[in-house]
């Protein structure tokens, strides 16, 4: 246990707590047989269907979220696949949060699996939130036999960052005064929101790290990124002012992409919202929920931002669902194929659990 004057050292103590290829590893708990193995919840790889989790055992063959639960087995052909069970995974989940509130009433839950605490005013009395975080990883352990990583920082962003350090079971702490040491280091990649597009363009810029954004006249991001340049120059530096929401509770699932140049083609679009739609289908089955509503979002080339929307009677069972609707939107609703489009997005907003909706979800909710 800490001094309260080292403790005063920290702002904010922030925790994000991760737990480890949660449902995977919830099946290989219920399930001894798979424990050891290579192990991929998700899509009939004979379907189309897409991976939601993959045991550490499978990731080791390079078998990621999101990806085409074909092309996992091409990667692992004795990978065991097995569909999602979300109401086990939604109970488990239940167990983890309540074990987070008897800790902090700051706790924001971002999906099944994770959450950020705000621990700065523990009510124990611990001032180290390094013992904080091992002693919720221990509850966590005894109440589920599963394990989680957590990361400590002075804010969200940093914290984030940290729990994904030493996965699986990890524990990563980043002091207040050795924040700079730490970034200036870190690949611009793991900043959240920066992707493989915006990635390429810093690194054409030779941006490849923190270290190398801090080092540039903030006016210059600014003048090639727009609020995007002064949005990485602030995270760089450790920058984070978001406060920890109790209520918080995401409202829609997207995803979206920019281009490294502007796109006529709609076929080529098309296929754009194909690889969109299942992230964003990915996503809302790892949390649970779905909604009635799909959201295409268009950047043209010159800027201009538009979205539209279509709401439906049922939840979509499945990717192509989405997918469709997109496309029908971009036919439509769009001047796709007349005005060259720089970024495109799709999202379900009006979100609630499954079981909030009256009519049962189609079969192919659960990825088969």
């Amino acid at each position: 246990m800490k001094s309260k004057k080292s403790a005063q050292k920290w702002p904010r103590k922030i925790i994000h707590i991760d737990m480890d290829a949660f449902f995977a590893a919830i099946e290989q708990l219920d399930h001894p047989e798979y424990r050891g193995k290579e192990l991929v919840v998700g899509g009939n790889p004979q379907g189309r269907g897409v991976v939601s989790t993959a045991s550490y055992e499978a990731r080791k063959f390079g078998i990621k979220s999101a990806m085409p639960a074909a092309h996992a087995r091409k990667l692992c052909p004795h990978a065991i696949f097995v569909r999602p069970r979300i109401d086990r995974y939604r109970e488990i989940s239940e167990m983890v949060m309540a074990i987070f509130h008897q800790h902090t009433n700051l706790v924001e839950q971002v999906s099944l699996d994770e959450a950020y605490l705000d621990v700065t005013e523990y009510r124990f009395g611990i001032d180290d939130p390094r013992m904080i975080a091992e002693l919720i990883k221990q509850a966590i352990f005894a109440r589920t036999k599963l394990t989680a990583s957590a990361g400590v920082a002075p804010n969200m962003f940093l914290a984030k960052i940290a729990s994904d350090m030493n996965k699986p079971n990890g524990l990563t702490v980043i002091e207040p005064e050795k924040i700079e040491d730490f970034l200036k280091d870190l690949p611009v990649r793991k900043i959240p929101g920066v992707g493989p597009v915006t990635e390429a363009r810093l690194q054409q810029m030779n941006l490849r790290t923190c270290g190398d954004i801090t080092g540039t006249p903030k006016n210059f991001l600014a003048e090639k990124f727009g609020k995007t340049g002064v949005f990485l120059y602030r995270r760089a530096l450790g920058i984070d002012e978001r406060e920890v929401e109790p209520d918080y509770e995401a409202k829609q699932s997207s995803s979206e992409e920019t281009f490294a140049k502007d796109i006529v083609n709609v076929q080529w679009l098309k296929e754009k919202l194909k690889e969109l739609a299942q992230e964003v289908f990915y996503d809302l089955s790892s949390q649970g929920k779905s909604g009635k509503t799909i959201v295409l979002k268009v950047k043209y080339y010159d800027f201009e931002l538009i979205t539209r929307s279509q709401t439906i009677k049922n939840i979509p069972g499945n990717w192509q669902e989405i997918h469709q609707i997109a496309c029908t939107l971009l036919d439509q609703k769009t001047e796709a194929g007349k005005k060259p489009i720089r970024l495109l997005g799709v999202g379900v907003s009006g979100l609630k659990y499954l079981a909030e909706f009256q009519s049962k979800p189609s079969p192919q909710w659960e990825l088969f």
